[in-house]
């Protein structure tokens, strides 16, 4: 299963751009068809032959760590040299803003209509126009059940632990994530970019800190399952890896609500294969090639028909695999925030050097 490392936010991708000099063009990209970038193990590994046997096109994957690193490329390259990319929707927000998203052609992509509607309709991209979406989930709490005795229900346990849970938490360290608990504990938007919501959620966060484990954006659910840690901060896909492990381990979304994360797929507007792009895009969105991301890394895709397709058990095993599209877009979608992200990366620099 994938173990991809969700990072920060968009804002600030531009000047990274300078900083990576990295080649954005793979060594073998003038013999392929289709040159796409992904993070490793979130698709089929081999998803380039099957594409090559129904389509005829040679695809070439290539992998990026972050959503930084690709930006860097794509930024350094004016979007040349990769046809399409997998980004966090705060990114493709970017790239369409700076001109290198391309439209997506609808008559192109038949199966956009396995979309459940709600994935049609995000605000930074209504209707889809430069962007598809690839796989949702949200953020939360994940806890062993027969390691903490009293309710999970608030970020509040997570920020103010009871005696029993101190020095037996994590939390997400990026940014965005490591704000958005202390924002949403304090009655803010995840996307806030008021100056005293910032600093109420990072004096929050710094006190929090005096009972912490540890931040951990890698091995949370390890610690999960070995009993180091009793309760973590966590990406709801990522807790269903530590579940796999221990059944006593439980996700729960906390009563003030949280994020609604979007990974996209979008089609770089230099790419000279928009049309094997597209067909590429349709190929991902058939229902039986989009459910493997479930089956296979545990995160909720978007797609109804791939959805209502699963394994009763998968979900009775997986509880938030079961997760409505209304429940999920109820949440806070993550949108770029601009300037405002240099506050976050101050506010979390801060709340990691204070002691």
């Amino acid at each position: 299963m994938s173990l991809r490392h969700r990072t920060g936010t968009a804002a600030g991708a531009v000047a990274l751009a300078a900083l990576l000099a990295a080649p954005a063009l793979p060594s073998s990209a003038q013999a392929a068809d289709l040159i796409v970038s992904n993070w490793d193990g979130y698709m089929a590994p081999d998803i380039a032959e099957r594409f090559q046997a129904e389509t005829g096109l040679e695809l070439e994957v290539v992998n990026h760590a972050t959503n930084e690193e690709i930006m860097g490329k794509l930024m350094a390259s004016g979007g040349k040299g990769l046809d399409l990319v997998f980004v966090s929707s705060p990114f493709a927000e970017v790239l369409n803003h700076q001109g290198l998203a391309a439209g997506i052609d609808h008559a192109e992509v038949p199966n956009l209509a396995n979309l459940y509607p709600a994935a049609t309709e995000f605000a930074y991209d209504p209707g889809n126009a430069f962007s598809v979406p690839y796989t949702w989930g949200t953020t939360g709490l994940c806890y062993r059940s027969d390691l903490v005795g009293q309710p999970v229900e608030s970020w509040d346990i997570l920020l103010d632990p009871p005696a029993e849970l101190e020095g037996k938490v994590t939390m997400l360290s990026t940014d965005r994530w490591l704000m958005a608990a202390g924002l949403l504990a304090t009655g803010h938007s995840v996307n806030a970019t008021d100056e005293a919501a910032i600093e109420e959620a990072k004096q929050a966060l710094i006190e929090a800190k005096k009972q912490l484990l540890a931040y951990d954006d890698t091995t949370f659910y390890s610690k999960l399952v070995s009993g180091e840690a009793s309760l973590v901060h966590a990406w709801d896909g990522w807790c269903n890896y530590g579940i796999a492990e221990n059944g006593d381990i439980r996700f729960v979304v906390p009563q003030e609500g949280s994020d609604l994360w979007v990974d996209t797929m979008v089609v770089m507007e230099a790419s000279e294969n928009k049309e094997a792009a597209h067909r590429f895009i349709d190929f991902v969105l058939d229902p039986a090639n989009h459910a493997w991301a479930v089956e296979n890394i545990l995160y909720k895709v978007p797609n109804r028909v791939a959805m209502e397709r699963l394994p009763a058990s998968l979900v009775e095993q997986y509880p938030n695999l079961g997760m409505s599209p209304e429940e999920l877009t109820g949440y806070q979608l993550m949108r770029d925030l601009g300037e405002a992200q240099r506050a976050y990366s101050r506010a979390v620099s801060e709340i990691k050097a204070a002691n």
